[in-house]
């Protein structure tokens, strides 16, 4: 795929930057001044920590839309496991002032949940990752993921981490009622598949964060191969209050009902950490 071949080699150019380099905002403090290493040891045994998102938009006049945006990132850390949860869920209704017509134009909620077993080193660890998305409008009723598989954390810089994730897994989704099928058709498919996730997160100044995080899950079984990736600047404003802006790039290599493969947002949202 020369999407993620590129992020690749893009990845690994600024993961090799010297970093004895002058960052431009070195000025800021605060956001960014713990790395998550430190951030887990010291909510370590908690019950749960970590950071919510939020976006609400309302325009009127010629243009009458409504959209809502949720998404947390929630932790939970032991002596022995280390687990996360994932909630992202978007809301959008338009109103034509032509038509007099109101609809819903975009209506997407996905959740997953991780769970790391410890393997002597903290970096290193078995996990059981398990997903369910809705979504309206890519022509599936539901997509659900299980896997499971080998986590380390491959490199670790004064100012970089970069952790990955890989190993198989099934998927099971069904096709949504309102697609006509073929008689030998069936709505419900699944197959196996092989998943690989990375998390880059790179301290661009003592108040400003880089995080990129890339999800791709490769069929072996010919259903639809799926990537994810979220490229996103975070900013303190006060106290536990920040600033993100977020590229978000989604792949489908088999969309249904004649689909786009490729779904982008841009966007900003206003974060929330509790840590």
């Amino acid at each position: 795929m020369p999407f993620f071949r590129t992020f690749a080699l893009f990845a690994i150019g600024l993961v090799s930057l010297p970093s004895l380099a002058t960052d431009p905002f070195e000025d800021f403090h605060e956001y960014g001044k713990m790395p998550d290493d430190e951030i887990h040891q010291k909510h370590k045994g908690e019950m749960l920590y970590g950071d919510v998102e939020f976006g609400f938009i309302v325009n009127k006049g010629n243009t009458q839309n409504t959209s809502f945006k949720l998404k947390s990132n929630l932790y939970q850390d032991f002596p022995k496991w280390r687990n996360q949860f994932k909630f992202n869920g978007l809301y959008r209704r338009e109103h034509n002032t032509e038509t007099d017509v109101e609809d819903v134009s975009a209506s997407r909620y996905f959740g997953s949940a991780q769970g790391n077993y410890k393997l002597g080193d903290d970096n290193a660890s078995f996990f059981m990752y398990g997903d369910y998305e809705r979504d309206r409008f890519n022509g599936k009723e539901y997509t659900t993921t299980f896997a499971l598989g080998y986590g380390n954390r491959v490199y670790e810089g004064r100012k970089n981490t970069v952790d990955i994730d890989i190993g198989p897994g099934m998927s099971i989704s069904r096709v949504d009622n309102e697609i006509e099928l073929e008689p030998e058709e069936d709505r419900t498919e699944q197959g196996q598949l092989l998943r690989m996730a990375l998390q880059w997160e790179r301290n661009v100044s003592k108040r400003t964060r880089f995080n990129q995080d890339v999800s791709f899950e490769q069929s072996l079984s010919g259903l639809n191969s799926r990537l994810f990736a979220e490229s996103a600047l975070v900013t303190q404003v006060i106290g536990g209050i920040a600033l993100k802006f977020a590229f978000i790039y989604r792949y489908n290599s088999q969309p249904e009902n004649e689909k786009e493969k490729v779904d982008t947002e841009l966007g900003a949202t206003l974060v929330y950490s509790f840590d």
